[in-house]
């Protein structure tokens, strides 16, 4: 026996079937479930009892979340060369999707030195693509 509770919707995901269609089953009794406040919960036995089959939840997919932060040091760089690269990683920073997460970048110019300092923050992919970014304006 297991203590496994689920949701009405829960349920529906399960069978394939519509949220109102698994209630309609509570209302009429054709499976049982216990009211939990406003809410109906249906244990692993009764569901399993309600389709005649063994019924196996998926297991939650394991995705790993990985983030980078990069320091990079640019020296003997002048100025139209700087406004270039923040312009570049800044502005593909800024492109995202819905639900995506913001890649940040950080950049500081020392002109006495000639000197730039880039800084990235975000998901290795991006990460990568940005320094690819920042290669190809100094290789050029």
């Amino acid at each position: 026996m297991t203590d496994r509770l689920y949701s009405v919707e829960q349920v529906a995901e399960l069978l394939g079937l519509h949220v109102r269609t698994v209630r309609g089953y509570v209302r009429e009794g054709k499976l049982p479930a216990a009211r939990i406040g406003k809410q109906y919960r249906i244990t692993h036995d009764d569901l399993e009892a309600f389709t005649g089959l063994t019924v196996t939840t998926p297991a939650p997919a394991t995705r790993h979340h990985a983030e980078s932060s990069c320091i990079v040091e640019i020296d003997d760089i002048d100025r139209a060369t700087v406004d270039r690269i923040t312009t570049l990683l800044t502005a593909s920073a800024g492109t995202r999707g819905p639900g995506e997460q913001r890649m940040r970048v950080e950049t500081s110019y020392d002109p006495n030195r000639h000197r730039l300092k880039v800084i990235l923050l975000g998901t290795l992919s991006d990460s990568a693509r940005l320094l690819d970014y920042l290669d190809g304006i100094l290789s050029s």
